[in-house]
């Protein structure tokens, strides 16, 4: 079996993020941000764009408490720089969903995923992005950084930190 030299490759870096996939987590975390959208696939009112601006080189949070982030970035060489800046945005208060190939062999995996981030997702199955008719040619998960302030009410209405599992299951529309 001979396998496809663009699973090793940086040859196509944007990966349009499925609709029906988005919905399911906008449903859970309510964005009001795409980090990395351009004006033709954004998924949410507010984006920042890769076609002008340049996400890595702008705050992600302007000042204000319950930013909510969503990033599908592109799955280039500079992806550890997208995981820095969702580090980043997650110290001034965001919470951050982003999805990305579930590389746990890399370097940025490790720096930025493995034992770092609030919650890991994997992804059953492969995802079909943008309009494509095949699924991905690589495994994709859903990364999120909460902010370290975010509390939950339990039922004796008393605050605690919330405990998040380290990793999940998602399974993608068919």
């Amino acid at each position: 079996m001979t396998i496809s030299p663009v699973l090793y490759s940086s040859r196509s870096e944007e990966w349009a993020t499925p609709q029906a996939f988005f919905n399911k987590l906008d449903a859970e975390f309510h964005f009001n941000l795409d980090a990395a959208a351009t004006a033709e696939n954004t998924k949410c009112q507010f984006y920042l764009s890769l076609d002008g601006e340049n996400a890595l080189l702008t705050r992600w949070v302007q000042g204000t408490r319950g930013t909510r982030i969503f990033c599908n970035p592109p799955y280039g060489k500079e992806i550890g720089a997208w995981f820095a800046k969702a580090r980043e945005a997650q110290a001034d208060g965001a919470l951050v969903v982003m999805l990305a190939h579930a590389r746990t062999d890399t370097k940025w995996w490790h720096t930025h995923v493995q034992g770092v981030a609030s919650e890991v997702r994997f992804i059953k199955g492969r995802l079909k992005f943008g309009d494509g008719k095949q699924s991905a040619p690589f495994p994709s998960a859903v990364i999120i950084y909460r902010p370290s302030e975010q509390l939950q009410l339990p039922a004796q209405g008393q605050p605690q930190a919330v405990e998040t599992p380290l990793s999940t299951t998602v399974e993608p529309e068919e």
